[in-house]
């Protein structure tokens, strides 16, 4: 039998896709929003595609804020476009 391959919804597209392909976000215990590369941070998470256009999609239509239910901060988009255009 195959490995299941688990799957996250994008909260800027609402893909369905492979969690590999999208970034996880997580606000942490102490209220801070961070970017989690391992995907086991504790806190609550939210999922965006791996893509430029889908982090400014996200920061427009504010789905981050909605998952994650709090602001996040300017300095966050920052590092985040950052990262994506390495």
């Amino acid at each position: 039998m195959p490995k299941k391959i688990p799957m996250r919804k994008c909260v800027a597209t609402g893909e369905q896709l492979p969690k590999k392909e999208l970034l996880r976000i997580v606000r942490g215990t102490d209220g801070t929003v961070s970017y989690d590369p391992t995907g086991k941070a504790n806190g609550r998470g939210a999922y965006i595609k791996n893509d430029i256009e889908a982090l400014r999609l996200a920061r427009k239509n504010n789905a981050l804020k909605k998952a994650l239910e709090i602001d996040i901060p300017d300095s966050f988009w920052v590092e985040m476009e950052t990262l994506l255009n390495k």
